[in-house]
């Protein structure tokens, strides 16, 4: 009887699996929509979920299967998503039509993750622009000129730190990863962390068990990435409950401090305890650096946020700032270590620079042209936005993805992706896509690169809006470390880098290791 029931019970998840695999299949061919099939329950995910692959290397895959499409269909473990390859398609999603592609698809359920659900990035509509209209003052160009000593200050603890290890082989990731770590505690929590000195720092050690995920963890994170619906019912957490207590209590906390010693500090907890009250004022500069489709009638977001949804935008500010900048800078460091002439340009600007201004400052830091070609072209090689991701909040038709083909009618709720790194690494828009070379965003090349093929930022609405944050804070320490030293190679450093088969970082297989030489 029991091996009866045992067999009964694998027969129907058997069917039902293949029955969904089949209604996924319908599902582009009612549409015209090339695909390919893929396997039952993980569709074109195998690599990925396996780790044999990166998931952009298993979105790529598909994207070039198909070269001659306007949009394929792309199997998302039981979830049809409609990747977008044509550039003109790309704008009219996230920019011309924007109102008809309001919202990101829902990574973790609110119910799941309430910190990431409730986070700017995780918010829909309405809620979404009243946070977004929120938090822009934050990041506008006065603020950043603010925050540049802090980031100058981090950047001479690295600087001391890297002179005491002269020579030795370097792990580039921890170094640069302590960097963003103390940067984020200082511009958004307004607190002095040297992560070199105190490497067990509780800001540190939460950065990093945020994106390491042992085995029964990584389990979670699949099921709750392929089978949102199943997470939802199991009401498992992906990311490990003390380090989400860790950023409620540190937001509670400090904006308590604070209040109680009636402490005012130019950062976002500042920001945040105005926003609690009802009370923050949208200045002129933050409403003209809004997106234009932005109505900002009133100057004054009058919703009143919760703790949760506050806690969630310092949350995803400190995912972002920890691991995608530090990301981007570990393989910039790596590539300059394996391209010489490269390095030795971008010193010559930064030496320069030095005899004609002297001291960064914000104000001047835009004249550093070169040291923009290079960061540029790290984020275009090695870009951590994977997808800029889009749900149809409203009915839509896609034109013919082919001549001679059918338009496609997208209902509510129906996904689509436009493939950031499968654009960037499209040898159609960026000749000799795995060669590093700044040249291409050079003040007379940038301009034949193709619109809406370049997007590391995301694009419309929904770019990041910690961009110019994000930008500042990678080129400060670049511009410190390239002054003082040379970037060379070492027995570990791995040439040509490849990809590693994490799943969420970017980051080269082995790690990124170099040496740091005194320049004379």
């Amino acid at each position: 009887m029991f091996i009866e029931a045992i067999i009964f019970l694998v027969t129907a998840i058997v069917t039902y699996v293949l029955y969904t695999h089949n209604r996924l299949k319908n599902y582009f061919d009612a549409r015209g929509i090339k695909y390919d099939p893929g396997v039952p329950l993980l569709g074109n995910t195998c690599g990925s979920t396996f780790k044999k692959k990166h998931i952009t290397e298993d979105i790529d895959a598909i994207y070039k299967q198909f070269p001659n499409e306007k949009y394929v269909g792309y199997l998302e473990g039981l979830r049809p998503i409609i990747l977008i390859r044509d550039p003109e398609l790309i704008k009219a999603i996230t920019v011309k039509d924007f109102d008809h592609f309001v919202d990101h698809k829902e990574f973790v359920p609110v119910e799941v993750e309430p910190l990431f659900g409730d986070s700017l990035f995780g918010m829909k509509g309405d809620r979404w622009r009243d946070m977004r209209t929120t938090l822009s003052p934050a990041f506008t160009s006065s603020k950043m000129r603010r925050m540049m000593p802090f980031m100058n200050e981090i950047s001479a603890n690295i600087v001391e730190y890297v002179k005491d290890h002269i020579n030795e082989d370097t792990n580039i990731d921890d170094l640069i990863r302590r960097y963003t770590n103390d940067v984020i505690a200082s511009t958004a929590f307004g607190l002095t962390v040297n992560s070199l000195k105190d490497k067990e720092n509780e800001f540190y050690k939460t950065g990093q068990d945020l994106f390491n995920f042992p085995f029964l963890r990584r389990v979670v994170f699949i099921i709750t990435f392929l089978f949102p619906a199943v997470a939802k019912t199991m009401g498992v957490s992906m990311f490990n409950p003390k380090n989400m207590s860790f950023f409620m209590n540190i937001v509670s906390s400090t904006m308590e401090h604070r209040e109680k010693n009636k402490i005012e500090r130019p950062d976002m907890i500042q920001l945040l305890m105005e926003a609690a009250k009802g009370k923050l004022k949208v200045d002129k500069e933050a409403s003209d650096e809004l997106p234009t489709e932005f109505d900002l009638k009133s100057k004054t977001v009058s919703r009143e946020w919760s703790q949760s949804e506050l806690a969630g935008q310092v949350f995803i500010f400190f995912a972002a700032g920890f691991e995608s900048s530090a990301s981007t800078l570990v393989m910039l460091l790596h590539e300059l270590a394996l391209n010489d002439e490269i390095q030795e340009k971008l010193s010559q600007e930064i030496k320069d620079f030095k005899e004609k201004h002297g001291n960064l400052t914000y104000d001047r830091i835009s004249d550093l042209k070169y040291l923009d070609c290079v960061l540029n072209e790290a984020l275009r090689k090695w870009s951590v936005a994977i997808v800029a991701d889009r749900v149809c909040t409203k009915k839509y038709e896609l034109p013919p993805p082919r001549d001679g083909g059918i338009p496609c009618k997208l209902d509510i709720n129906s996904i689509v992706y436009c493939p950031v790194n499968s654009l960037h690494w499209d040898p159609e828009h960026f000749p000799n896509p795995q060669t590093f070379d700044p040249e291409r965003f050079s003040e007379e090349n940038k301009q034949n690169i193709k619109p809406f093929t370049y997007m590391p930022f995301g694009v419309g609405p929904r770019t990041c809006i910690g961009i110019r944050f994000a930008l500042m804070e990678l080129k400060v320490l670049l511009y410190h470390l390239v002054d003082q030293f040379k970037i060379v190679k070492c027995d570990k450093t791995a040439d040509p880098p490849e990809l590693a088969p994490e799943d969420v970082k970017i980051m080269a297989k082995g790690g990124s290791w170099a040496k740091f030489e005194i320049r004379k």
